[in-house]
């Protein structure tokens, strides 16, 4: 068992601060050993509940960014309304974004924008909650405890927490986020932590006094494996047992190592969450099915135009950098990006030249995942207070990944109380990008 400490403060206006503490255990701890899991996968797949080959990378939005700014500008609406940093258009034929994202506005025939995207709770630990869950959480903002597992632990309780080909974690967080974990769907369901322990124990760091033992040790188990297979036993062993022995003895790892990349790849991506994204690309390339990003300092209550200037650019390059690589690896199709925060900011802008938390509206764009792209999909008022169209939820949005992800829509598990317990309640795919 391996214990991983971390502490994570967040930069938000209520001084949200919080300290994770994570365990990791071996599937034999659990009760569940790996040909026991490839075996009930394969089970799911003869009932009909095979998995698709698709992921998802979250890039989420810390604070609250502005949907203003960034996805629906309204340059027509007062000045005190409009976009303060303008707008640009996009390779959509009327459509324009925020005036500092002009290289996502180069790429939006590849992306969708939805301007109708709505909850109702303004804390940034409530609105978190209700975005990353589907579910709302009153107390979120005075302490309590996620009440629901997040989207990324239920792909993981679905299709198992590792890819049975390669081994590497169907969910994985670049960095953490509230209510980004497994809640009562238990530990075996929770994200993968790529800046803790459970990371660097994949990298070997030895004294040279004992590399010597290690060389043998790896020599063992390659006589081992070689008399394994002249010896005939692996076609006769259990096939489980088989798979589950070139899990172990895997590449999977390389998946998290940059220096694996074509360096031209490296450089157009940049630094900062251009390598975040670019980590992500080869994490779902490798198999991984869910990938959270967090990109915070959006809480913006004043001079949001500064602010915006220091936060715009490196999205802006990092995303249209992902869509575009994506698009011509031909992965388009397989990975959806989803790009969202806890609420968005307030319609008009405040006495401090800022706005303030508004989760009647809040920014929701995508890019890939096999859906239908280059539109945008609801409407705002003229001064994008609310929805002008039907508000379209996170539970809506949780359908949409259900549906690229291949997970059932009335998919249940029980809660800590026994009970059977429905991921989703009321909603709907967004039927646009269908």
């Amino acid at each position: 068992m391996l214990t991983i400490v971390t502490n994570r403060r967040a930069g938000c206006c209520d001084g949200l601060s919080r300290r994770d503490f994570i365990r990791i255990g071996s599937f034999a701890a659990a009760g569940l050993s790996l040909p026991t899991l490839l075996r009930a996968r394969a089970q799911a797949a003869a009932q009909g509940r095979a998995t698709r080959d698709t992921a998802v990378v979250w890039l989420w939005l810390g604070g609250g960014a502005t949907h203003v700014e960034t996805f629906d500008p309204k340059m027509d609406a007062p000045s005190e309304y409009r976009s303060t940093v303008g707008a640009v258009n996009t390779t959509i034929p009327g459509v324009q974004l925020g005036g500092l994202l002009p290289k996502m506005a180069s790429v939006a025939h590849y992306m969708a924008f939805v301007r109708s995207f709505s909850h109702r709770n303004a804390g940034h630990a409530g609105g978190t909650h209700w975005v990353m869950t589907g579910y709302d959480n009153r107390l979120a903002d005075n302490g309590g405890l996620p009440t629901h597992p997040s989207i990324g632990s239920i792909t993981a309780r679905y299709r198992g927490p590792n890819n049975p080909r390669t081994g590497l974690p169907t969910y994985v967080r670049l960095n953490g986020i509230y209510a980004d974990g497994a809640a009562w769907l238990g530990k075996a369901y929770e994200p993968f932590d790529t800046s803790g322990q459970a990371r660097r124990n994949m990298d070997l760091r030895l004294p040279a006094d004992r590399l010597v033992t290690r060389r043998r040790l790896l020599d063992s188990l390659d006589r081992l494996r070689r008399d394994i297979d002249a010896a005939g036993l692996m076609e006769g062993m259990d096939s489980f047992e088989q798979q589950a022995f070139e899990l172990i003895l895997s590449d999977a790892r390389d998946a998290f190592d940059l220096n694996k990349e074509d360096p031209r790849v490296v450089e157009r991506y940049g630094n900062g969450l251009g390598r975040q994204l670019l980590l992500a690309r080869r994490l779902c390339e490798a198999g991984a099915g869910f990938v959270t990003i967090h990109y915070g300092g959006w809480d913006m209550h004043g001079n949001i135009a500064a602010a915006l200037r220091n936060r715009c650019p490196q999205m802006d390059h990092a995303v249209a950098t992902f869509v575009q690589d994506c698009v011509q690896r031909g992965l388009n199709e397989k990975i959806l990006l989803v790009i969202t925060g806890e609420f968005g900011r307030t319609p008009r802008v405040n006495r401090n030249a800022g706005r303030d938390h508004w989760p009647a509206l809040s920014t929701l764009a995508l890019a890939g995942g096999g859906l239908r792209m280059g539109q945008v999909v609801g409407e705002s008022n003229a001064k994008a207070e609310v929805p002008k169209t039907t508000p379209i939820t996170p539970q809506d949005l949780m359908a949409t990944i259900f549906t690229v992800l291949g997970l059932p829509l009335d998919l249940h598990y029980y809660n800590q109380a026994g009970r059977p317990t429905p991921m989703i309640t009321d909603g709907k795919p967004i039927a646009e990008l269908l």
